[in-house]
């Protein structure tokens, strides 16, 4: 019998999300409980890997921050499931930080009708990326993540290619060791290879729940170091809903030793702002002069009171 031609025989893939896992290969047949248990021992691994990138993941946060400071904004690039976490991180910075939309922003490949809808042949379409990014005006002082699970989607590349061609940070967070022309433009890579997923090629799982504590951590990381907590209290967020008015009004109440009337009388007068009352409460001045105190402090309650918050009851 003669051999059959090269060509027939599989190819192993170099990219570690889509290679197959021994340690689930006979998933099919197992029952719930087994899928449980299997699917809760393969995500075990994800915050051992996310923690193996610690130094790389800190100096993303410095470089944000530093961004930041310097009046630069925060771009996510990614296709597919990356895309949609950088666009979810992003989303929530505003409410939990009242930070300017503008300030952190997701781009995802095929735009924002991919948040809900397929798209994955837009990762393919490398020319979008610059599109994309002139259209949010990216330009010089910016910083410019790109997240790819693979660490080879064309969009990505693209997208940081042409952020560092115009003076931007570039940084990728990719869960397989991405290509050498990838890494040629990326100033800061992080790489929380966790293994195959229990899928394969599936990288809504651990691939992207390492991405999404790897977001989690750059982004609070950056809006801590900007001052936007007192201790571990979110005392920059805007009450825009119920549930936030009432955080707002427990966290003025804890740090200020006020009941809840005058909680919500001071929180009015600072324009709803947390950190703003706080200060206005501790110094007894006006929200303007309030807000100068904080300018001079670089955001930071502890330095503009020069107190600690309350200790954990």
């Amino acid at each position: 019998m003669n051999p059959a031609p090269a060509e027939e025989f599989p190819i192993p893939d170099s990219r570690i999300t889509e290679q197959r896992n021994p340690r689930t290969q006979d998933i099919d047949l197992a029952s719930p409980l087994e899928i449980v248990d299997l699917i809760a021992a393969e995500d075990a691994q994800v915050p051992k890997a996310v923690h193996g990138q610690r130094e790389a993941i800190a100096r993303a946060i410095e470089a944000a921050e530093a961004t930041f400071r310097g009046g630069g904004r925060l771009f996510y690039v990614g296709a597919g499931t990356s895309g949609r976490l950088g666009v979810l991180d992003a989303s929530e910075m505003p409410p939990t930080y009242g930070t300017d939309p503008e300030m952190v922003q997701g781009i995802i490949a095929g735009g924002y009708a991919a948040l809900t809808r397929s798209q994955e042949g837009a990762e393919d379409t490398i020319e979008n990326a610059v599109k994309d990014l002139n259209e949010r005006g990216v330009r010089a002082g910016d910083f410019v993540i790109g997240i790819a699970a693979s660490g080879t989607t064309p969009y990505v590349r693209r997208a940081l290619e042409h952020a560092r061609s115009i003076g931007a940070r570039t940084g990728l967070v990719a869960c397989s060791p991405p290509s050498a022309d990838a890494i040629a433009v990326t100033d800061i890579l992080i790489q929380p290879i966790a293994g195959p997923e229990v899928v394969t090629g599936s990288t809504r799982m651990k691939a992207g729940t390492a991405t999404k504590l790897v977001l989690n951590t750059i982004t609070t990381g950056a809006m801590i170091r900007l001052g936007k907590t007192f201790g571990n209290l979110m005392v920059d967020l805007r009450a825009s809903n119920e549930k936030l008015r009432d955080r707002s009004e427990r966290i003025v109440m804890e740090v200020c030793s006020l009941d809840r009337d005058a909680a919500r009388d001071l929180l009015k007068r600072a324009n709803g702002v947390v950190k703003t009352a706080i200060v206005m409460h501790f110094l007894g001045k006006s929200r303007e002069e309030s807000d100068r105190a904080l300018d001079k402090a670089g955001g930071v309650i502890r330095k503009a009171i020069g107190r600690k918050p309350p200790p954990v009851k």
